[in-house]
Protein backbone atom coordinates (compact mmCIF):
# COMPACT_ATOMS: atom_id res chain seq x y z
CA UNK A 1 0.00 0.00 0.00
CA UNK A 2 1.37 3.28 -1.14
CA UNK A 3 2.50 6.02 1.16
CA UNK A 4 0.29 9.36 1.18
CA UNK A 5 2.07 12.03 -0.22
CA UNK A 6 0.22 14.20 2.50
CA UNK A 7 1.04 12.12 5.47
CA UNK A 8 5.49 12.99 4.51
CA UNK A 9 4.33 16.29 4.65
CA UNK A 10 2.70 16.09 7.88
CA UNK A 11 5.50 14.59 9.26
CA UNK A 12 7.77 16.70 8.15
CA UNK A 13 5.44 19.53 9.87
CA UNK A 14 5.53 17.90 13.23
CA UNK A 15 9.24 17.34 13.23
CA UNK A 16 9.94 20.89 12.31
CA UNK A 17 6.96 22.40 15.16
CA UNK A 18 8.93 19.71 17.60
CA UNK A 19 12.39 21.58 17.20
CA UNK A 20 11.35 25.19 17.38
CA UNK A 21 9.66 24.04 20.54
CA UNK A 22 12.86 22.10 21.57
CA UNK A 23 15.10 25.34 21.09
CA UNK A 24 12.57 27.57 22.52
CA UNK A 25 12.64 25.57 26.00
CA UNK A 26 15.63 24.23 26.11
CA UNK A 27 18.12 26.39 23.75
CA UNK A 28 21.99 25.44 22.77
CA UNK A 29 23.18 28.16 24.52
CA UNK A 30 21.51 29.20 27.70
CA UNK A 31 22.02 32.70 28.64
CA UNK A 32 24.10 33.05 32.36
CA UNK A 33 22.31 32.83 35.41
CA UNK A 34 20.73 36.17 36.49
CA UNK A 35 22.65 36.89 40.02
CA UNK A 36 19.56 36.50 43.10
CA UNK A 37 18.22 40.04 44.29
CA UNK A 38 19.44 41.21 47.94
CA UNK A 39 17.10 39.53 50.24
CA UNK A 40 15.22 43.11 50.76
CA UNK A 41 15.83 46.44 49.20
CA UNK A 42 18.65 47.91 50.54
CA UNK A 43 19.85 44.71 52.16
CA UNK A 44 22.76 42.30 51.78
CA UNK A 45 23.25 39.47 53.41
CA UNK A 46 27.33 37.85 52.90
CA UNK A 47 25.97 34.99 50.39
CA UNK A 48 24.93 37.88 47.98
CA UNK A 49 27.29 40.25 48.52
CA UNK A 50 30.17 37.73 47.38
CA UNK A 51 28.56 37.88 43.97
CA UNK A 52 29.36 41.45 43.48
CA UNK A 53 33.71 40.38 44.07
CA UNK A 54 34.81 42.07 40.61
CA UNK A 55 35.43 38.52 39.08
CA UNK A 56 32.54 39.27 36.30
CA UNK A 57 32.42 42.30 34.47
CA UNK A 58 28.93 42.23 33.53
CA UNK A 59 27.61 43.26 37.49
CA UNK A 60 28.74 46.27 39.99
CA UNK A 61 31.52 46.24 42.14
CA UNK A 62 30.30 46.43 46.22
CA UNK A 63 32.18 46.39 49.22
CA UNK A 64 30.83 46.83 53.22
CA UNK A 65 32.39 48.63 55.87
CA UNK A 66 30.90 48.48 59.51
CA UNK A 67 27.91 47.21 57.26
CA UNK A 68 27.62 49.49 54.98
CA UNK A 69 27.64 48.71 51.41
CA UNK A 70 28.76 51.08 48.80
CA UNK A 71 29.04 50.86 45.08
CA UNK A 72 32.80 51.08 43.94
CA UNK A 73 32.44 50.31 40.15
CA UNK A 74 33.87 53.36 39.30
CA UNK A 75 37.62 52.32 41.01
CA UNK A 76 37.45 48.60 39.32
CA UNK A 77 40.84 49.28 38.38
CA UNK A 78 41.42 49.07 41.84
CA UNK A 79 38.92 46.75 43.15
CA UNK A 80 38.02 44.93 40.47
CA UNK A 81 40.51 40.83 39.45
CA UNK A 82 44.19 41.78 40.01
CA UNK A 83 43.60 45.48 41.40
CA UNK A 84 45.39 45.83 44.62
CA UNK A 85 41.94 46.37 46.82
CA UNK A 86 39.87 43.41 45.56
CA UNK A 87 40.68 41.45 48.43
CA UNK A 88 37.69 44.21 50.23
CA UNK A 89 35.14 43.25 47.17
CA UNK A 90 32.32 41.08 47.65
CA UNK A 91 32.49 41.39 51.81
CA UNK A 92 32.99 43.34 54.63
CA UNK A 93 36.46 43.70 56.02
CA UNK A 94 36.54 46.13 58.59
CA UNK A 95 39.46 45.25 60.19
CA UNK A 96 41.97 45.14 57.70
CA UNK A 97 41.61 48.85 56.83
CA UNK A 98 43.44 49.56 59.98
CA UNK A 99 45.35 46.09 60.47
CA UNK A 100 46.88 46.14 57.09
CA UNK A 101 46.02 41.75 57.13
CA UNK A 102 44.42 41.06 54.03
CA UNK A 103 44.40 37.41 53.95
CA UNK A 104 42.54 34.77 55.97
CA UNK A 105 41.31 35.88 59.08
CA UNK A 106 42.53 39.02 58.90
CA UNK A 107 39.04 40.21 56.13
CA UNK A 108 36.87 40.21 58.83
CA UNK A 109 34.60 42.77 59.72
CA UNK A 110 35.27 41.77 63.69
CA UNK A 111 37.33 45.13 65.52
CA UNK A 112 37.79 43.16 68.30
CA UNK A 113 41.26 43.72 70.57
CA UNK A 114 41.31 47.25 68.99
CA UNK A 115 41.89 50.41 70.29
CA UNK A 116 40.00 53.08 70.24
CA UNK A 117 42.37 55.13 67.89
CA UNK A 118 42.13 52.40 65.40
CA UNK A 119 38.40 52.35 65.62
CA UNK A 120 38.11 56.11 65.01
CA UNK A 121 40.46 55.12 61.44
CA UNK A 122 37.68 52.64 60.34
CA UNK A 123 34.90 54.98 61.02
CA UNK A 124 37.16 57.34 59.03
CA UNK A 125 37.66 55.09 56.03
CA UNK A 126 33.45 54.58 56.36
CA UNK A 127 33.20 58.71 55.65
CA UNK A 128 35.22 58.42 52.98
CA UNK A 129 33.32 55.78 51.12
CA UNK A 130 30.36 57.80 52.13
CA UNK A 131 32.06 60.93 50.68
CA UNK A 132 33.75 58.71 47.08
CA UNK A 133 31.25 56.47 46.05
CA UNK A 134 27.38 55.25 46.01
CA UNK A 135 26.19 54.08 49.17
CA UNK A 136 23.32 50.95 48.29
CA UNK A 137 22.55 49.33 51.55
CA UNK A 138 23.52 47.45 54.58
CA UNK A 139 24.74 44.12 55.41
CA UNK A 140 22.64 42.28 57.10
CA UNK A 141 24.76 40.41 60.35
CA UNK A 142 27.24 41.74 63.12
CA UNK A 143 25.96 45.41 62.13
CA UNK A 144 22.51 45.33 61.09
CA UNK A 145 19.93 42.91 61.55
CA UNK A 146 17.45 41.71 59.60
CA UNK A 147 15.38 44.70 59.10
CA UNK A 148 18.32 47.15 58.14
CA UNK A 149 18.37 48.28 62.13
CA UNK A 150 22.12 49.25 63.65
CA UNK A 151 23.19 46.88 66.22
CA UNK A 152 24.86 47.28 69.46
CA UNK A 153 27.69 46.46 67.97
CA UNK A 154 27.62 49.33 65.13
CA UNK A 155 26.72 51.44 68.06
CA UNK A 156 29.59 50.43 70.13
CA UNK A 157 32.23 51.17 67.56
CA UNK A 158 30.98 54.35 66.92
CA UNK A 159 30.67 55.43 71.00
CA UNK A 160 34.09 54.10 70.89
CA UNK A 161 35.70 55.94 67.80
CA UNK A 162 33.68 59.28 69.55
CA UNK A 163 35.86 58.38 72.54
CA UNK A 164 39.09 57.96 70.81
CA UNK A 165 38.48 61.22 69.63
CA UNK A 166 37.96 62.97 72.37
CA UNK A 167 41.09 61.53 73.92
CA UNK A 168 42.92 62.21 70.94
CA UNK A 169 42.24 65.97 71.23
CA UNK A 170 42.50 66.27 75.07
CA UNK A 171 46.30 64.17 74.32
CA UNK A 172 46.58 67.17 72.30
CA UNK A 173 45.53 69.92 74.38
CA UNK A 174 47.80 68.53 77.17
CA UNK A 175 50.64 68.38 74.77
CA UNK A 176 50.31 71.91 74.31
CA UNK A 177 51.16 73.07 77.28
CA UNK A 178 54.62 71.44 77.33
CA UNK A 179 56.87 72.87 74.47
CA UNK A 180 58.16 69.88 72.09
CA UNK A 181 61.44 69.32 71.26
CA UNK A 182 62.79 70.62 67.87
CA UNK A 183 64.11 67.44 65.73
CA UNK A 184 66.17 66.90 62.59
CA UNK A 185 67.64 63.76 60.93
CA UNK A 186 70.77 64.50 58.22
CA UNK A 187 73.12 61.20 56.74
CA UNK A 188 75.98 62.42 58.11
CA UNK A 189 75.02 63.48 61.73
CA UNK A 190 71.76 60.73 62.42
CA UNK A 191 68.99 62.09 64.51
CA UNK A 192 69.38 64.72 67.14
CA UNK A 193 66.99 66.85 69.09
CA UNK A 194 67.29 70.58 71.01
CA UNK A 195 65.66 73.12 72.54
CA UNK A 196 65.82 76.69 72.01
CA UNK A 197 64.30 77.72 75.36
CA UNK A 198 65.15 74.79 78.18
CA UNK A 199 66.42 71.17 78.20
CA UNK A 200 64.78 67.94 76.19
CA UNK A 201 63.63 65.13 78.05
CA UNK A 202 61.40 62.24 77.22
CA UNK A 203 57.85 61.93 78.85
CA UNK A 204 55.28 59.39 78.77
CA UNK A 205 52.14 60.64 76.57
CA UNK A 206 49.60 60.25 79.80
CA UNK A 207 46.75 59.26 76.97
CA UNK A 208 48.36 57.17 74.90
CA UNK A 209 47.39 53.73 76.52
CA UNK A 210 43.86 54.21 76.14
CA UNK A 211 44.05 55.90 72.32
CA UNK A 212 46.34 52.98 71.12
CA UNK A 213 46.82 50.37 73.66
CA UNK A 214 50.43 50.78 73.54
CA UNK A 215 52.83 53.07 75.96
CA UNK A 216 54.85 55.67 73.73
CA UNK A 217 57.15 59.31 74.64
CA UNK A 218 57.61 61.85 72.80
CA UNK A 219 60.73 64.93 73.86
CA UNK A 220 59.36 68.00 75.42
CA UNK A 221 61.80 70.82 76.74
CA UNK A 222 61.83 72.20 80.20
CA UNK A 223 63.15 74.63 82.64
CA UNK A 224 65.91 73.79 84.78
CA UNK A 225 63.52 74.83 87.55
CA UNK A 226 61.22 71.86 86.47
CA UNK A 227 63.67 68.81 85.84
CA UNK A 228 62.97 67.63 89.62
CA UNK A 229 59.62 66.51 87.97
CA UNK A 230 59.29 62.59 87.90
CA UNK A 231 58.62 60.39 84.86
CA UNK A 232 61.05 62.84 83.30
CA UNK A 233 63.75 60.57 81.21
CA UNK A 234 66.96 62.08 80.10
CA UNK A 235 68.62 60.56 76.81
CA UNK A 236 70.84 58.32 77.23
CA UNK A 237 74.25 59.69 76.12
CA UNK A 238 73.22 63.23 76.69
CA UNK A 239 74.23 65.39 79.62
CA UNK A 240 72.08 66.71 82.41
CA UNK A 241 71.81 70.10 81.10
CA UNK A 242 72.61 69.96 78.01
CA UNK A 243 70.09 71.59 75.10
CA UNK A 244 70.79 69.64 71.94
CA UNK A 245 71.20 65.45 72.14
CA UNK A 246 72.16 63.23 69.66
CA UNK A 247 70.49 60.09 69.13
Amino acid sequence: MASSPFLGIAASITLLLVSLLLMRFFPLNPPPPTPPPPPAPGLFTAQNLALYNGTDDGLPILLAILGSVFDVTKGRSHYGAGGGYNHFAGRDASRAFVSGNFTGDGLTDSLHGLSSNQVKSVVDWRDFYFRTYIFVGKLVGRYYDSEGNPTKYLKGAEAKAARGAQLMEKQKNEEAKLPTCNSRWSQEEGSEVWCDNGYPRLVQRPLEMAITGKVSKRCACFTEDELNQPGLEVYEGCDHLSKLCRL
